[in-house]
């Protein structure tokens, strides 16, 4: 039974660790997901800045032409 016991907890004590290391892979990848959204999000508000200048800069010179 002593035996069990002590196969059960080095057992739980590995299940224990790899949860940790998993628990910081997670972390790690969720920080990088945030980083490459931050990123997008910066790259579509400059990208729709331009589309909205093309646009009245557009309408200014076709009003401007008539």
């Amino acid at each position: 039974m002593e035996k069990l016991d002590t196969e059960l907890l080095l057992k739980n004590i590995s299940i224990m660790q790899e949860n940790e290391r998993l628990r910081k892979r997670a972390q790690e990848l969720n920080q990088e997901n945030q980083a490459l959204l931050n990123e997008i999000k910066q790259k579509l508000s400059k990208g729709g800045n331009n589309d909205s200048n093309n646009k009245s800069s557009n309408q200014n010179a076709s009003s401007s032409n008539n």
